[in-house]
């Protein structure tokens, strides 16, 4: 038996013998040569089974040998140029032995193509393709490159709760749950007890999987995702989004050096990626309104003028956002939103208590909102008034409201949707494939 080695780094190992162990992908049967292509989850490796260079049992096996089977298969790494796309670039193995360890019958996948609640309902197998592969590898590298990034700038990871007692935004979009005998909650997000987090350590952030029960079936929505909320301490909104900036550019560059390959088997288009650098532009609600009224006053389409109709006060629906994001070629910010479609905790616009001190971070090409976040209301009194207006029952917020009372200051933070951010990168045309098991309105299985 050679070294045992990943696919993955077989560039290392060029006219060495060597072992991997994995799962066969394709078959090509040409007579006395078989081309088998062997994953082990660091990637595809063409293997080069010859009559005359394996044991006869060995070579019937690999002429037979089917999609998915266990095998572990030994051999010489080669050059060879003409490999095709999708497997590591340039290198093969010329087998001396091939070990099946499970033949497998009827694998329900196959190269043809299938439906999209077929391959939902085998999710757990549809994710052995190179096309879930590719996202998956991109969506951890996404994870590690956001969380190095704050670490490395002075970030503390807090946990979060995922069982809360009262709602984070709004109590419409909730799952309750019975807890021993009293009512909780799935947490929409962990923002309100990162605000005490930060009065503990200045710059912090969680990061989980949250949960929204709201009846929505498009093509951006789960009902279970994981979401990063960074909060700071002594932080303006405009601060806040020079921060956001670089952050959201490092990411997309690390995805861009790290992986090319992935990107090719998604066939995304990069360069509309490499765009995505510093400085992004910045427009207010109003501005955004004028424009959008501006686009639908100009265009000859009926539908579309219906699409784009809004009033100042609305909150934007997809259509709205993708409009305003065609205008530029990277992402952009849209402050000061309408106090009435936000949260209660967000600070007012000094002068203009109708607009609050809040901004979503809107991805191009139609994926939306990114990030959305804001200045937190610091004044004890305001946010008492806040609290009282909207009618929120205080006694679930005390703990909340205690924060304003103990040294609180201005700060600011937001909140990041891991599977959008993936979507947008991976250029997918659905949020369902962005995460290992998706939760939609109707799909709980697998």
């Amino acid at each position: 038996m050679g070294q045992i080695i990943n696919v993955g780094s077989i560039a290392d190992y060029v006219g060495q013998e060597v072992t991997v162990r994995g799962w066969v992908y394709d078959r090509t049967d040409k007579g006395k040569l078989q081309f088998i292509m062997v994953r082990d989850g660091t990637g595809i490796v063409q293997c080069v089974a010859f009559r005359g260079n394996l044991p006869e049992a060995e070579f019937e096996a690999a002429s037979k040998v089917t999609q998915e089977s266990s095998v572990i298969v030994t051999g010489t790494v080669k050059a060879n140029e003409r490999v095709k796309k999708g497997i590591p670039s340039g290198y093969e193995i010329d087998l001396k032995s091939f070990q099946v360890l499970q033949m497998v019958e009827d694998y329900p996948i196959t190269p043809k193509e299938h439906g999209v609640e077929f391959l939902m309902d085998n999710r757990h197998l549809w994710l052995r393709s190179n096309r879930q592969w590719a996202i998956l590898r991109i969506r951890a590298t996404i994870i590690r490159e956001m969380r190095n990034w704050l670490d490395d700038h002075g970030y503390l990871l807090v946990d979060t709760p995922i069982i809360t007692p009262s709602a984070g935004e709004d109590t419409t979009s909730l799952f309750e749950i019975d807890y021993h005998g009293e009512p909780a909650f799935l947490a929409q997000t962990g923002q309100l007890y990162n605000e005490a987090n930060m009065m503990a350590f200045g710059k912090v952030y969680c990061f989980g999987p949250t949960f929204r029960a709201e009846k929505s079936k498009t093509r951006r929505h789960l009902m279970e995702f994981w979401m990063l909320e960074p909060e700071m301490a002594f932080t303006s909104l405009e601060e806040m989004m020079d921060m956001e900036q670089e952050f959201v550019s490092h990411v997309i560059q690390s995805v861009l050096e790290k992986h090319r390959k992935e990107l090719e088997i998604l066939e995304r288009d990069t360069g509309k990626l490499e765009n995505i650098l510093p400085l992004f532009p910045r427009i207010s609600y109003d501005e955004a309104v004028e424009r959008l009224q501006k686009l639908a006053a100009e265009t000859q389409d009926p539908e579309q003028k219906e699409l784009l109709k809004i009033e100042w006060g609305s909150d934007f629906g997809s259509p709205h956002e993708t409009a305003l994001t065609q205008m530029f070629d990277r992402p952009v910010f849209v402050y000061h939103y309408p106090t009435q479609v936000k949260a209660f905790y967000m600070q007012p616009v000094e002068g203009r208590p109708e607009v609050c001190r809040s901004v979503d971070l809107l991805a191009p090409e139609g994926y939306g909102e990114i990030t959305g976040g804001s200045e937190r209301i610091h004044d004890p009194v305001l946010i008492e008034e806040r609290v009282s207006k909207i009618g929120i029952p205080r006694e679930n917020y005390a703990w909340y409201l205690d924060l304003r009372k103990y040294g609180s200051v201005p700060h600011a933070g937001f909140g990041l949707g891991l599977e959008r951010t993936v979507a947008w990168i991976c250029g997918l045309p659905h949020i369902r494939e962005t995460i290992p098991y998706a939760r939609l309105m109707n799909r709980k299985y697998p």
